[in-house]
């Protein structure tokens, strides 16, 4: 259960991050309350994780989903360039990800 809450917090970090940046430094409302109940909740469930799970894994895990899909809604929205490039050392962040998985 530990894992299923770290990734679904790690899903909520790349909401929150979206939506930081679509705030224009929290002065747009929607986009400012999102930031703030998707933070809290992705905070709850890595507070949560970490009860079970290493705090340097869980961390690790949490902050390399939320960046990965941050970059991959970021590209799929036309806000960041796509490259092949990127596209490789994102893959290569979920596959360490992965592997810090696996070895727990």
């Amino acid at each position: 259960m530990s894992w299923f809450v770290l990734v679904l917090s790690g899903v909520l970090e790349a909401v929150w991050a979206t939506a930081l940046g679509r705030s224009d430094g929290l002065t747009r409302p929607v986009p400012t309350a999102t930031f703030v109940v998707a933070l809290v909740l992705s905070m709850v469930g890595l507070g949560y994780a970490m009860r079970t799970l290493p705090v340097g894994t869980s961390y690790a895990v949490w902050v390399g989903i939320g960046a990965t899909l941050t970059v991959v809604v970021a590209m799929a929205t036309g806000t960041e360039s796509f490259s092949v490039l990127k596209a490789l050392l994102l893959t290569g962040l979920v596959g360490c990800i992965v592997g810090l998985k696996l070895v727990h």
